[in-house]
């Protein structure tokens, strides 16, 4: 029997990668008063779907990534699977 899950995922490049958004926003964070020793910047997706378990929902959300989501050339990924509200 299927159940519904959401899956939350987080991309971002890999430490390596130059990343002029998280640059530009750590100059303006700076601006605007903040002390910030660096920014990343990233995506965030949430998908929900239809799976079996949490571990099956988690396995497809992983391969979503390294497929569409996210370039694994220069970005990695992290997710996260619960039951969707």
């Amino acid at each position: 029997m299927s159940v519904t899950y959401l899956a939350k995922c987080f991309v971002s490049l890999k430490p390596t990668v130059n990343d002029p958004a998280g640059i530009t926003i750590r100059g303006a964070l700076t601006s605007l008063g903040f002390a910030t020793e660096s920014v990343r910047s990233g995506k965030y997706f949430q998908v929900t779907l239809q799976a079996e378990s949490a571990e099956r929902a988690k396995e497809e959300a992983e391969r979503m990534c390294s497929r569409l989501l996210a370039n694994p050339v220069i970005e990695t990924y992290a997710v996260e699977v619960e039951p969707a509200p």
